[in-house]
């Protein structure tokens, strides 16, 4: 069974940068397709970034050319690199397959972007 842990939230200004890592236990997760979902106050929650096991990616229009996501298998882990930060990207994010299986959502990392 994979676990994901996910941190490297935080408090930034509009602009600034936030690098998130997924730590993911489970010796399948190389084989997977993982993505980075947020879910703001009061709305639904959104898929971001997504990358794939040979690390083809595709970004939300919201955060292309901003966010980039990329994963190093040896060490079990997913990245998203957050560049230009602004107010609306504030939010809790997420790690989980794709499609996103419900047995594998963790407690997410806070970003909180001030303006």
């Amino acid at each position: 069974q994979v676990q994901l842990v996910e941190s490297g939230g935080g408090l930034v200004q509009a602009g600034g940068s936030l690098r998130l890592s997924c730590a993911a236990s489970g010796s399948t997760f190389r084989l997977q397709v993982v993505g980075w979902y947020r879910q703001a106050p009061g709305k639904q929650r959104e898929l971001v970034a997504v990358i794939s096991s040979g690390a083809l990616t595709n970004y939300a229009d919201s955060v292309k050319g901003r966010f980039t996501i990329s994963r190093d298998n040896a060490k079990n882990t997913v990245y998203l690199q957050m560049n230009s930060l602004k107010p609306e990207d504030t939010a809790v994010y997420y790690c989980n397959g794709v499609p996103a299986q419900s047995r594998y959502w963790g407690q997410g990392t806070q970003v909180t972007v001030s303006s």
